[in-house]
């Protein structure tokens, strides 16, 4: 049986592109290939929802930027996350299991 994608809950995708940073820096392309792959392609993330979230958690200081030449030559911008992006994820992660925690417990009720 195929399986659509699944749509992101609001604020998910700044949870999931800071804890994919944390690993390595990365540009806009290769982190939604990421995201893909991770997921088992459960999700999908389309430029039009993924570089509105990459400059807004740039605008709030959670990850920074720098061109870099990639192996093919082209430049690109590359993502890293920053100290205060560090915390920001520490706390999102833990809000995430809680509501996980929680979302669990309510599914197992008959």
């Amino acid at each position: 049986m195929a399986h659509t994608p699944l749509a992101l809950l609001q604020g998910t995708l700044d949870l999931i592109v800071l804890q994919l940073l944390r690993a390595e820096p990365t540009n806009g392309y290769d982190l939604s290939l990421r995201i893909q792959a991770t997921s088992r392609d459960v999700l999908q993330v389309n430029a039009g929802s993924l570089y509105p979230a990459l400059y807004r958690l740039e605008e709030r200081g959670l990850i920074a930027s720098t061109w870099q030449e990639t192996p093919k030559g082209r430049r690109a911008k590359v993502y890293s996350l920053t100290p205060a992006g560090r915390k920001q994820l520490a706390a999102a992660r833990a809000d995430w299991q809680r509501f996980a925690g929680a979302l669990g417990a309510i599914l197992g009720t008959a």
